[in-house]
């Protein structure tokens, strides 16, 4: 099971304001971040979120997601009637999860959220990071990296220069987990 993290952060390293809206980030949603968008989702065959960011794509004009999605949650257990065969809720621990869907056959899963991300990350579960880092300082919100028990080392792979100022660098986990 590999997994990726793929995400926009504002310069001072937030993903959101407090309340959620990533309003700041919109404007460098260009062709050259849909392409690498699509590039991503290439790659995989399933997606984690959790109940934060579901709640928040739910605002949406339209579901934006075309693979299955995964929302981590203890407290919501079924979608809407127009998405009940697109997203599953579960609540379990990331290794858990993770076990779970190499059961159901997906080999390789996109973590988008930032208390998902944190999840996986203090168990050592993240295989790539790639990150898109906004010029624009925000001030305060949620944070996309929080406290871990222990360093955990990527190796940088390349890093695009976006022709709107978006920076997008690649990380791949150096010393592989025990997974």
């Amino acid at each position: 099971m590999k997994t990726i993290v793929y995400i926009g952060t504002s310069l001072d390293g937030f993903i959101a304001r407090t309340n959620g809206d990533f309003d700041w980030l919109s404007r460098f949603a260009n062709d050259e971040a849909v392409l690498a968008y699509e590039e991503l989702t290439n790659r995989i065959d399933a997606i984690v979120i959790g109940r934060g960011t579901y709640e928040k794509v739910l605002t949406f004009p339209s579901w934006p997601y075309e693979k299955k999605v995964f929302v981590l949650s203890s407290s919501m257990t079924e979608a809407p009637a127009k998405l009940s065969d697109k997203v599953t809720f579960l609540s379990m621990p990331p290794a858990a999860l993770l076990n779970y869907l190499a059961g159901m056959r997906y080999s390789t899963v996109y973590i988008d959220g930032g208390k998902v991300i944190q999840d996986f990350l203090k168990e050592d579960l993240v295989d790539e990071l790639i990150i898109s880092k906004a010029p624009v300082l925000i001030g305060s919100g949620i944070p996309l990296f929080g406290y871990l028990d222990h360093d955990l080392a990527f190796e940088h792979t390349r890093t695009e220069v976006c022709s709107n100022g978006l920076v997008r660098s690649y990380y791949i986990r150096s010393i592989p987990n025990s997974r």
